[in-house]
Order: C-alpha cells, then structure tokens, then sequence
C-alpha cells in the first residue's frame, strides 16, 4: 500500500534517534476512539491525538499550532486561548490541514507537528504513559513509540491544555 511520504521520514527519523518502535496497517480511522479499537495492547489514553488549530491574535496576527494530548482526553479552549494571549482559535478546516501537512487527512495527522513547521504543544498527561501510538501520516498507519523518545525527539513545549 502507498503511504504519505511522512510515513516513511518518521519511521526513518526514529531509526536514526534510534528510538524503539513499532508499527501497524489496519482500517481506516478518522478518530482516536475508532484508532484505539484496532490497536490491540495499547488503550485510548495512549493514543496521541495531534490536533491542527488557527490562533487568532488580532485581525493581523494568525498562525497555526498543533496540540497533541491523550486521545481519551479533550483540550481546554479558555487554557488554550489564555495561553496564546488569544482573541480566537479554531481548528483548522480539511483544506487547511492539507495545506499545512502536504495532502495528509484529518486522522491521519501524525503528531510531528515540527515536520510542518509547526509549533507542538504537548500536554503533560501524555507523558504519563510509557508508550504513545498514533496515525503516521495515513488513516491506516499507526506507529507506537516511547513518550520519552518521542520529546526528545519533537522536543515540544509542555503546557497544561486539558
């Protein structure tokens, strides 16, 4: 099957950090729930959720960030918005996420988010868990890693967003 091309630069990029990990092909997902349903050992709280959002600053300044927290878990917009010194945020629409990620659907988005020139925002309650997993560039690719592999890594700024 033909994958993004992301698919491969992240299974290269841990090969090259020499960072654990494994890999699964399976049905396409759109969500964490229906991800966490097929990927068996590991439990919804360890999927990692990258979400794609607008930050409007004010009618000039507006960019987009990812955040990535536990795929059991939903963000705090008023955390989120105080966090940015936000007038609005918003997710980013299919079109948007396209743009930003080379042609990659909602729910496939991996949460690489420096791949695309994005700023990552994690929340600490993901480091709760020893292993993370989620969709690598594709609906129906899943990559698990270590949590600690994957900071050092993406090196993403921790914030309380849940």
């Amino acid at each position: 099957m033909e994958y993004h091309p992301i698919t491969q630069q992240i299974t290269s990029l841990l090969q090259a950090h020499h960072a654990w990990y494994e890999s699964f092909e399976h049905e396409p997902v759109r969500t964490s729930a229906q991800a966490a349903e097929l990927r068996h050992n590991y439990t919804l709280h360890q999927g990692a959720k990258a979400i794609l959002l607008r930050v409007k600053i004010n009618k000039a300044e507006k960019f987009f960030v990812m955040l990535v927290l536990p795929g059991d878990m939903q963000f705090d917009k008023v955390k989120v918005k105080k966090f940015f010194r936000a007038r609005d945020i918003r997710f980013a629409t299919e079109q948007e996420v396209g743009e930003l990620t080379g042609g990659i659907l909602p729910g496939g988005v991996p949460p690489f988010g420096n791949l695309f020139n994005l700023r990552v925002i994690v929340d600490p309650k993901l480091f709760e868990n020893e292993k993370i997993i989620f969709n690598a560039g594709d609906r129906s690719f899943s990559v698990a890693m270590l949590a600690q592999d994957y900071a050092r890594i993406v090196k993403p700024e921790i914030v309380e967003i849940v």
